[in-house]
């Protein structure tokens, strides 16, 4: 799935533990339509099982990529995801959490949009919010993002739309693909939104590209994101952490744009 002359893309998933979805994760990149890139796997401190069936898969398939912490320690999503991306050798970098898969068009889609509007350094897609995976009865549901789709946003543009400006749904991360270039400008993820900040574990890394890049919304759904109770839900729930959370991300964005108001 490398050396075709189309660009490389490289594929970032950490992941921690339930084997079952890791593998699903792998098995829907293994389905995808466009054939030049590459996967990399990020350990962050699962257990023995899940360890060894990435090992396996990386040594199974030669574009994935298998890498892990000191002593597999757990750095947290985005100390890995900034791991993987110092590996990576794509012209563009897209995220997939281990437990989410994608459709099979979905790099290809994306990569059209970049061929079509050169200027264009991220592309941010609708996710399908995947409830059917633990009900088959369950209906899954488009979430579109809170901007207007199939547009181009200049910096500075997208904060009037989206979550956590503004009360547009915000882009979950494996529907996210931007270039490298980009990646590395805005220096990565920013990992200290770690426990007990991690339910805005996303939003520095979002928040710097609406700041500073050139995005595309996308109104397609190429991404199931796995529903599910987990901690940062619970988190969320709870007024005092969250907005002690919310308040740690805005003094963060106030000392990273000073003078700016939103």
């Amino acid at each position: 799935m490398i050396n075709t002359d189309q660009p490389l893309v490289s594929i970032i998933t950490p992941f921690l533990n339930n084997p079952e979805w890791l593998n699903e994760a792998v098995q829907s990149i293994l389905a995808q339509t466009y054939p030049n890139l590459e996967l990399i796997l990020i350990n962050d401190g699962s257990d023995i099982e899940t360890s060894i069936l990435a090992i396996d898969l990386a040594d199974k398939y030669p574009f994935i990529v298998y890498t892990e912490h000191v002593d597999r320690k757990n750095m947290g999503t985005s100390a890995s995801r900034n791991r993987g991306a110092k590996l990576a050798k794509g012209k563009y970098i897209a995220f997939l959490d281990s437990d989410d898969i994608w459709l099979p068009g979905k790099l290809e889609n994306q990569l059209a949009i970049f061929t079509r509007y050169p200027e264009v350094e991220v592309i941010c897609e609708a996710s399908m919010f995947w409830y059917s995976w633990l009900d088959k009865n369950a209906h899954d549901e488009i979430v579109y993002l809170g901007a207007p789709g199939e547009n181009i946003y200049q910096p500075g543009e997208l904060p009037r739309y989206l979550y956590p400006f503004s009360t547009g749904a915000p882009p979950c991360p494996t529907g996210v693909i931007l270039t490298r270039e980009c990646f590395e400008r805005v220096n990565g993820f920013e990992e200290i939104f770690r426990h007990p900040y991690q339910l805005y574990e996303d939003q520095g890394l979002l928040s710097k590209l609406y700041m500073e890049a050139t995005v595309f919304i996308s109104s397609q759904a190429n991404n199931m994101y796995r529903k599910r109770d987990n901690s940062l839900t619970s988190e969320a729930l709870n007024e005092q952490h969250y907005n002690m959370v919310r308040g740690f991300f805005f003094n963060w964005f106030k000392t990273r744009y000073p003078g700016i108001i939103l």
